[in-house]
């Protein structure tokens, strides 16, 4: 008998551990360009698209380097991101092939809506060995606005072909809890590099460690 919710996953920070991986190559841009710390920033950027990255980066610094230097700083940090981490070699979330194995095994409808684009979110899973046990990717691409505008999460629902109050969406990011939350989900915080406040406690069905522990959550439904 099949489970009776179904599940979208946000992707970076809650199936691989990109964020860090991410900070590791801005940590050594800052080095290069003199940004100083770099992790404020960073911290900005976690949860949205490209075009609200760049906005972000510009704006932090322009001042110093020059209008058009988040062209620059985000093509490099791209290039040494794919450099260190393609091929399957970017780092994985504990948890992750244990939650996929048990949503697969329970009938689970599964789907992944994250900020990043949908070839990049597929070329990923796929070089990890995942992308077998989602029924369907929404990548940042396919809205205009992105998290914390509950938009990628109503499209995800409607092409997951579930309803938003019987779904969880997994989220490590603020603006991801919230977007779940607006689209009218079951928000499951499982914190990365930013740890929940109050308000994201308030918002989320259950805040977990770590995706093994989300299995456990899921066993006593």
């Amino acid at each position: 008998m099949a489970c009776s919710y179904n599940v979208i996953f946000d992707m970076d920070g809650v199936i691989f551990d990109s964020e860090r991986a991410c900070l590791s190559c801005w940590y050594e841009l800052g080095e290069r360009f003199g940004l100083g710390d770099v992790e404020p920033v960073f911290k900005r950027c976690i949860g949205t698209n490209n075009a609200q990255t760049h906005d972000i980066v510009e704006n932090a610094y322009a001042d110093k380097l020059g209008a058009g230097i988040a062209d620059k700083l985000l093509a490099e940090s791209s290039k040494l991101f794919h450099e260190k981490f393609d091929g399957g070699r970017l780092p994985v979330k504990n948890g992750v092939k244990e939650i996929l194995e048990y949503l697969k095994d329970k009938g689970v409808k599964v789907g992944v809506a994250s900020s990043t684009r949908k070839a990049l979110v597929i070329s990923e899973l796929t070089d990890a060995g995942f992308i077998g046990y989602f029924d369907m990717v929404v990548g940042g691409d396919a809205v205009k606005i992105s998290k914390p505008n509950p938009e990628i999460y109503t499209i995800a629902c409607r092409e997951l072909g579930v309803n938003p109050s019987e779904t969880f969406a997994i989220e490590d990011s603020y603006n991801g809890i919230r977007a779940a939350e607006a689209a009218g989900m079951r928000p499951i915080m499982v914190p990365d590099i930013i740890g929940p406040d109050d308000e994201m406690r308030d918002l989320s069905e259950v805040v977990c460690d770590d995706l093994s522990a989300v299995v456990r959550y899921f066993e006593k439904l």
